[in-house]
């Protein structure tokens, strides 16, 4: 049968437009099920109270439900591990923080590169660790805390959400910065490290602020600073450590990440919803009650970001020496 060359034009035309109608098709369907978003500590803590916020969120705009699965252990590589290994179809999605960041230099051997291996999606928000004391701690202020612990040498236990967390990072700073000697103690999560901090088998902490800001509120839990470098909109009257400290500052971050190659196109719907979620007023003030800070940005700006925190706590796992166990 001959085909004649309009005929010819108009089938080639066609086949070239498919693969443009099928990316278009298949992100204005997504998520036709639902999400999966991975994180890897223990239900309670700052990393699962911020899921479970914008997982509510892109489930009210996406239609879908966004379930959030606590996969903790390994000092956040096994949960990120499965979704370096999950299928690149934005139905498997990663709860980053500075874990992520740390693990790169903590751990000598991966199976996994989290530059290479995970899809920047959207930043969340940046909060400051919060310095909390069991109320049992006589000090009421960092230099009484700091010359607590120097008459008590090896006597002060530091709580952590595990080894290579933005919490255990900001006590190794603060014990280099501030001469002194603490034993860390990591736990398997935020929430029962804190729980240890309440019942006073530790004395202190550098606590994410979402998990901690009601035990503060309340009274449980004595604040001494925060970790960046100004002081919190939230709590004005707590200092930044940096204040008798010159110098510290220490954060943890919060963001989505997927596996690598996932469509660009359900990454950019998801990285829209997410900004859309950050300037939400009724959203955005929920945030800024726990804390954090927004961060709105594009994939790009996320994945610089990224690239920058992993070379910033580099330098601060060497020279401190810190080993994953």
């Amino acid at each position: 049968m001959k085909i004649c060359r309009r005929q010819f034009l108009h089938l080639t035309t066609g086949a070239a437009a498919m693969p443009a109608v099928s990316r278009i098709a298949r992100a204005d369907i997504y998520p036709s099920r639902p999400v999966h978003l991975t994180v890897f500590y223990a239900a309670g803590g700052g990393n699962d109270i911020i899921a479970r916020l914008m997982g509510q969120w892109l489930s009210d705009r996406l239609g879908q439900a966004f379930i959030v699965e606590n996969r903790p252990g390994g000092g956040g590589n096994i949960g990120t591990e499965e979704v370096v290994r999950a299928a690149p179809d934005g139905y498997t999605l990663l709860l980053s923080s500075t874990a992520n960041t740390v693990n790169a230099t903590l751990y000598d051997k991966l199976n996994f590169n989290f530059i290479r291996d995970i899809a920047p999606v959207a930043n969340i928000s940046r909060d400051p660790n919060i310095m909390v004391v069991n109320p049992t701690v006589p000090a009421k202020t960092i230099p009484e805390f700091i010359a607590y612990a120097k008459a008590n040498p090896e006597k002060i236990n530091y709580a952590s959400a595990g080894i290579g967390s933005s919490q255990h990072m900001s006590g190794e700073l603060f014990k280099m910065m501030a001469g002194i000697d603490m034993t860390h103690v990591p736990f398997r999560g935020t929430a029962p490290a804190l729980t240890s901090l309440l019942g006073g088998q530790v004395q202190v902490m550098f606590a994410s602020m979402p998990a901690t800001i009601e035990h503060v509120r309340a009274g449980k839990l004595r604040a001494l600073g925060v970790t960046i470098a100004t002081r919190s909109d939230v709590f004005p009257d707590i200092p930044s450590v940096s204040e008798f400290l010159p110098g510290f500052d220490a954060s943890v971050y919060y963001g989505i990440g997927a596996p690598k190659n996932t469509p660009a196109e359900i990454v950019e719907r998801l990285n829209k919803e997410i900004n859309a979620g950050l300037a939400d007023p009724q959203l955005k003030a929920r945030l800024v009650e726990l804390g954090s800070m927004p961060l709105p940005g594009s994939p790009a700006d996320f994945g610089k970001f990224i690239t920058n925190e992993t070379e910033k706590w580099a330098k601060v796992v060497k020279f401190a020496n810190i080993k994953a166990e």
